[in-house]
Formats: structure tokens, sequence, C-alpha cells
């Protein structure tokens, strides 16, 4: 038996580490290909077009758009590609978008690769599946390619990835205590992005947080080891 083509992925995310990071982890899963990273609405698109794509992993905070909105735009195609939402974005109104426009999972970040491995398993044991059906499904069919999907919970929330343990690493090699935009600088990633994995790390117990007060302005966040 002919083994199946890999399927091939799009990783779209603002951020260049976090995008690499994903690719590596996307890489780990049997079957699976990272053909391209995009950074913005318009890369999205374009590689879209240009690639011969299966999935595309799609954060919805874009420097020049709405990742919802490229999704919404990508079923306009001739053959769109699925869509996996991969976003901080926690309102029940994204969430609810990126259902009506037909994505297969949305995953919240952060998260760990067992999360990320969970989902893309299901996702192709669905496409397999559909790959063995005939031209017509019978209600069993249909009952069974939706089952598919259906993954329970992670057994644990924080799960490690490559970024979080580079946050956790470089807050506890410092001497003092670090703000999110000094994390970032180190590391090389977005200010946005050390400020989730800091907060992460926070409700996880291994970084406390405490407030520094200047001669003017907001009090900044302080976060040390513990």
């Amino acid at each position: 038996m002919t083994e199946p083509a890999p399927i091939r992925v799009l990783v779209v995310d603002d951020d260049y580490r976090v995008a690499a990071v994903q690719s590596a982890l996307v890489a780990r899963v049997a079957g699976y290909t990272v053909v391209g990273t995009a950074h913005t609405a318009a890369e999205a698109l374009t590689l879209t077009r240009q690639l011969r794509l299966d999935l595309v992993l799609m954060d919805i905070y874009l420097p020049d758009g709405s990742g919802l909105d490229v999704v919404r735009s990508l079923r306009l195609e001739p053959e769109p590609p699925d869509v996996i939402v991969i976003s901080a974005a926690r309102e029940l109104a994204s969430v609810r978008t990126a259902m009506q426009l037909g994505a297969v999972h949305y995953l919240v970040k952060p998260f760990g690769f067992k999360a990320l491995a969970e989902r893309l398993t299901s996702y192709r044991r669905l496409r397999q599946s559909m790959a063995e059906l005939p031209t017509e499904a019978e209600q069993a069919d249909v009952d069974r390619l939706y089952a598919t999907l259906r993954q329970p919970a992670p057994p644990e929330r924080r799960n490690s990835t490559p970024t979080l343990e580079l946050v956790l690493s470089t807050v506890r090699k410092r001497a003092s205590d670090m703000s999110a935009a000094e994390v970032a600088e180190v590391i090389g990633i977005s200010r946005a992005t050390a400020q989730r994995y800091l907060n992460h790390l926070e409700e996880d117990g291994q970084v406390k947080r405490q407030l520094r007060y200047g001669s003017a302005g907001r009090p900044e966040h302080r976060y040390r080891p513990l």
C-alpha cells in the first residue's frame, strides 16, 4: 500500500520566532511537512495561492489585518486549504467566527507540543477516513468523520514549549528581576509574546510578578524566578 503524501502546511504568525517554533513542532508530527511561513495577512494570501497547500495554521493578530479575514478570503479560492486557528485570542466572538468559517480546530496560545500533535493527528485521521469513503456517505460515515475531530482536553494545560522554556531560562539566568520588554530583547521575540509567556509562567507558579514604581508614569511589571 502506497504511503499517503505528506500534508503540506503553511504556518502564519506575526512573530518570526514563534513561526519557527511552530514549524519545528509540526515537523515532529508524522505525515506533515511545512512548505512555508507567513507573517502578514498579505503574505498568507500570496503563499496560499502560490503553494499547493493542505492546511494553514492561522494566527489571528496580524500586523496588516485579522487572520479570520484571511480565512474568509481563502474560502473564496477554488481549492481552499483547511485551517487550524492558533491564537492568543480568547474572545468568544473570535472562536465563534472561526467555527463559522470552518476552522477544523482552535488552539489557544500558549500550548504544548502534545496539544498541537493531538489536533494534527486527528486532522490526518480525518483526511485518511475521507479518502477511504465512496463519493456518497451514509449517516454512520458522517458521524464517524465528525467524531474523528473530537479530542479530549489535554490532561495538562501547562505543557512546555521551546519558547516557554527559553523565557523561563532567560529569567532564571538574570541576577535581578526582568520586564517583558527586557526578556523580549534578550530572546528576540515581540514584547507581547514575552508578556504572554511570562503570564503563563506566573500562573504556573514558576515566576513571581512584582511592581516597580518609577518617578512618573505607570508602574512596571517585573518578574523573577521562584
